[in-house]
């Protein structure tokens, strides 16, 4: 790819010049560098390179098994003869990641979904100081991978399927991070967009793509002074991301100026030499390539020793910004400010989709039934890394009833299953037993102790629960896999022929507990007509659904898991006013939608999302939050529908044949309808917008126009700012584009005068031929609206 003149090409030209000073060229011709740009005492990173032997060198570019571990993910040992620390690396996207309690955040997609930068640099703020408060370094987060397929088994974990958006919301999260002294990293660069053959798929972009879509977020960060770039599983055009020169050194270092250092995602490395020539500079979590395997390279003269210092100094150099040379003092974790900005966030990304007939908010003085058995669970956040340990969440049963009084409540699913006949596995006692049942038999097992060494359960000599491989026995999801008293869970359902069948248990760790459960079509008929007898009997209904997500697994439909939708509909049919609030992870289908009365999206909305959710149903708060992604009807009609090669991939290669329209873009361009546009987003009042203005300013666009609460309620607004192509750009371009947004507060009958900037980059493509951007001059369309799919002013500019 083509290459503008790079930051240390320029630097080393100034320094030429008498204006500047160069950064150093080895002897092996390799740009060590010199940490300038990162702030702190580049001298002193010096001096600790020349004084560092080669085994301690290797020290600080690999991980290492942490002998006093605070149960995070990573560690590093440091040189303690050089004063150089140890450093620890946390999982974080929501909270921090470690054995003590952390405050458990919404998760990331419902921060997004407020739309409001200065919420997520806060967001940040709490993590940041938890992190140091909580003995970690660096924390792995955020993520700001595009949602590309709703698919996507980490969505939750990311912002939205909007370049825009996702820069402003990473860049504001990472100040937010980094402004307490903990080291933020970016990831995972670059389009690790799906968890289907994460490890091994090939992503074939094209460049102009690249950059517009998936790379925004990722330069917004370094922008922002991001320390660290964690590298992705997959392979970008052939090449292992981890080790693709095009990536780590071309964009992120020559382009865009980066001066931290790389590391891998766990086990993601596949070479030494090739590796670090490209640009990576830390392998976790051990040392499989860049420990012993460096070492013999270096001593063979395979590998100069230059490539591994510059590596050294630039991990030193960040380490020098964050004071990890100076002993600075640790904060202490202050619960109640995390609780507060936890609660905060859950209530402004709450998004109200639906309301007919003045379902919400719920009306006082008349009976309420909560039904779900996320109801009475407290579901804080999806699994794998995203998991937090919180000091407490209550279910959103218990905040309903303190909210509202009394209700009633039926489960309506059971998730954890039933004591049957199957009720003499309880305690530390296998053994065998037969049973008669026939149909759909769901089993779940409900044991203590460690995952892989769980006991092994037969029905009629096949194992129920094998093991997964890999990690995906530890990357499982936060609802489903642990039981309300703590044990943890797995389920299996078998569709059983009439007659008697065995089961035998075995094995299992000494001392250990488990329990086995059952749920039947009986059981899940007598559920349900439950349910259904407590909704008719009651005046207004909430049923709480949900779609337990986690890392290392993506969905397979956009359906509702079990039989939700069965009961979704049981319900409705008997009682109209009923609210369905969903607890899920992404876009779900609903083929329900039009029997509610109301549906409230949640997502994953951690230790206070209890709290919120009774606020929002009670109307003791508007509902703030807006889409981040588009919600197809169904699994046929979306971006990546019908098409292997797009997803999950074919030949072990995924191709982004949908170019920069991806998300809404798409929609636009194929003029298919989704069941809810990006940027929707309901309010208990109604707002209108008049009076729009746009003027060309320089190379970007001022919009202005007047927001006005029309309704008798305060509320909260996002008008949204979107802009066409130019007729003077001759690469693709989209219908239109998220330009800019603004949040805002207003009082019943308020009216305010906004005004939203676009700037450049916004208005301008990727040219792959030139190798820049290329802004779009000419008469450009400006709308503005409530979401992509509700635009109703428009006006054009001449750029």
């Amino acid at each position: 790819m083509p290459s503008p003149l790079s930051r240390r090409t320029l630097l080393a030209l100034l320094a030429a010049a008498g204006l500047g000073s160069p950064a150093r060229a080895s002897a092996a011709g390799v740009d060590e560098g010199s940490g300038e740009g990162v702030g702190g005492d580049a001298g002193r990173v010096d001096r600790l390179v020349s004084r560092l032997t080669l085994d301690e060198k290797l020290v600080l570019l690999h991980g290492a098994h942490d002998p006093a571990s605070l149960g995070q993910a990573g560690y590093l040992p440091g040189v303690p003869r050089l004063g150089i620390p140890p450093l620890r690396l946390a999982d974080g996207p929501a909270g921090v990641r470690v054995s003590a309690t952390a405050t458990a955040l919404p998760a990331p997609v419902l921060l997004a979904a407020a739309f409001d930068p200065g919420l997520a640099r806060r967001y940040g703020q709490v993590i940041g100081r938890e992190g140091r408060a909580l003995g970690q370094d660096v924390l792995l987060s955020p993520m700001v991978n595009l949602l590309r397929t709703p698919y996507g088994g980490r969505n939750f974990e990311t912002f939205t399927e909007d370049p825009l958006l996702a820069a402003d919301l990473v860049a504001a999260e990472i100040e937010g991070i980094q402004g307490e002294g903990l080291i933020a990293t970016v990831k995972h660069f670059a389009l690790n967009n799906q968890e289907a053959n994460r490890e091994t798929v090939d992503v074939r972009v094209d460049e102009q793509t690249l950059y517009e879509v998936e790379l925004r977020g990722f330069e917004a960060a370094v922008g922002a002074g991001v320390g660290c770039v964690m590298g992705a599983y997959n392979k970008v055009d052939g090449t292992y991301a981890c080790e693709n020169e095009r990536l780590l050194t071309g964009v992120l270092r020559d382009r865009w100026g980066f001066t931290g250092w790389v590391m891998t995602d766990w086990n993601a490395a596949h070479s030494t030499a090739a590796s670090l020539r490209a640009g990576l500079d830390m392998e976790m979590p051990d040392g499989a390539y860049f420990g012993a395997e460096l070492k013999a390279a270096v001593e063979k003269g395979e590998v100069s020793e230059a490539y591994v210092d510059r590596a050294v100094r630039r991990i030193l150099a960040v380490r020098e910004r964050f004071g990890h040379f100076d002993g600075a003092v640790r904060p202490a974790r202050d619960a109640e400010a995390g609780a507060a900005v936890a609660l905060e966030v859950a209530k402004a990304g709450a998004t109200l989709l639906r309301n007919e007939r003045g379902t919400l908010p719920l009306r006082a003085g008349e009976s309420v039934a909560v039904i779900g058995a996320s109801a009475d669970y407290a579901f804080v956040s999806g699994g794998g890394s995203a998991h937090v340990v919180s000091a407490g969440a209550e279910s959103p049963l218990t905040a309903i009833r303190r909210r509202m009084g009394e209700v009633t409540y039926a489960v309506g699913e059971d998730l954890f299953g039933k004591d049957l006949a199957l009720g003499k596995f309880d305690g530390r006692q296998a053994g065998e037993t037969a049973f008669t049942g026939e149909g759909d038999h769901t089993f779940v097992l409900h044991f203590t102790g460690s995952p892989v060494r769980r006991p092994t359960v037969l029905l009629d000599g096949e194992e129920l629960f094998p093991l997964a491989p890999g990690w995906a026995e530890y990357f499982v999801g936060g609802l489903t896999t642990t039981a309300p008293d703590g044990l943890t869970v797995r389920r299996a359902t078998r569709h059983l022929a009439p007659g008697e069948h065995t089961l035998k248990i075995t094995g299992g760790d000494p001392g250990e507990r488990f329990r086995l459960r059952c749920v039947t079509d009986a059981t899940r008929a007598r559920d349900v007509a439950e349910a259904v007898a407590v909704a008719r009997a009651a005046d207004q209904v909430v049923l709480f659904a949900y779609e337990d997500a986690t890392e290392s697994l993506d969905r397979t439909t956009l359906a509702l898991p079990g039989h939700q939708e069965r009961l979704i509909e049981a319900v409705t049919a008997v009682n109209p006013r009923t609210t369905v609030v969903l607890n899920t992870s992404s876009a779900t289908t609903m083929p329900w939608l039009e029997r509610t009365g109301a549906v409230l999206q949640m997502y994953y909305p951690g230790q206070e999302g209890a709290a919120a959710t009774a606020a929002v149903l009670a109307g003791d708060c508007d509902p703030g939050g807006r889409l981040t992604q588009s919600f197809p009807v169904d699994d046929t009609h979306h971006p990546v529908a019908g098409d292997a090669r797009r997803y999950p991939g074919a030949d072990g290669v995924v191709e982004y044949s949908e170019g920069v329209h991806t998300g809404y873009r798409w929609y636009d361009a194929q003029g298919v309808r989704p069941l809810f546009p990006f940027g929707h987003g309901l309010s208990y009042t109604s707002f209108a917008y008049s009076d729009l203005a746009v003027s060309a300013e320089g190379r970007g666009i001022g919009v202005e126009f007047t927001v006005v609460n029309t309704g008798g309620r305060d509320g909260v607004d996002v008008p949204q700012v979107y802009v066409g192509p130019s007729p003077d750009v001759s690469v693709a371009q989209a219908v239109r584009v998220l330009a800019g947004y603004r949040r805002v507060a207003l009082r019943a009958g308020e009216r305010r005068r906004v005004r939203v900037e676009v700037g450049a980059r916004t208005l301008s493509s990727w040219d792959a031929g030139a190798g820049k951007w290329v802004l779009g001059t000419g008469a450009r369309t400006v709308w503005v609206g409530a979401s992509a799919g509700e635009l109703g002013l428009t006006a054009q500019v001449a750029l």
